[in-house]
């Protein structure tokens, strides 16, 4: 008796990872990217921001060479746009803002061996913080934490399309 109860427990799980292997679920990071990005160039108007960090470094980790001239590499992933504000969503009955929401926006492209393997794309991330005036200090790290998650999403969303576009 007891072994049957024991099987009857674990049938959603078997059930469940064969419909997880049977729809074509992949881990993040388990895809391929085109063999024609071996060698890539990083053109961006921000060479420094976090989005520009987030991508190269999740570039590195998956086999790239990021060269330092369009000339040496063979693709060339170009971002267009790559910016960060915030906008009041409320505020007190003092006028005092109460709620933010941070935007990410990028707009990226990506051209390999003369052809566009990915036409110009705009990917925005956005998420909402309360504020409290007597933290300060702790809601500007808050803010500045946000928009690094933001851009590390965003990096992770171009990985993903250009895994995507590996296989046209």
């Amino acid at each position: 008796m007891l072994a049957i109860g024991s099987g009857i427990k674990r049938l959603p799980v078997v059930l469940a990872a064969l419909a997880v292997a049977g729809c074509g679920f992949q881990l993040a990071g388990s895809g391929r990217l085109p063999a024609a990005m071996q060698t890539t160039f990083l053109d961006s108007g921000e060479p420094y921001s976090e989005f520009y960090s987030s991508l190269s470094q999740a570039l590195r980790r998956r086999g790239l060479d990021l060269v330092d001239s369009e000339d040496a590499a063979q693709a060339h992933l170009i971002i267009s746009e790559d910016s960060s504000r915030q906008s009041v969503l409320s505020v007190s009955a003092r006028n005092i803002p109460r709620e933010y929401e941070v935007f990410y926006t990028v707009t990226f492209e990506l051209r390999a061996n003369g052809r566009a393997l990915i036409e110009p794309e705009v990917l925005v991330a956005r998420r909402n913080y309360t504020f409290d005036e007597t933290q300060v200090l702790g809601k500007e790290r808050e803010e500045s934490q946000l928009r690094r998650a933001l851009a590390e999403d965003l990096a992770r969303q171009v990985v993903r399309r250009i895994e995507a576009a590996g296989g046209v």
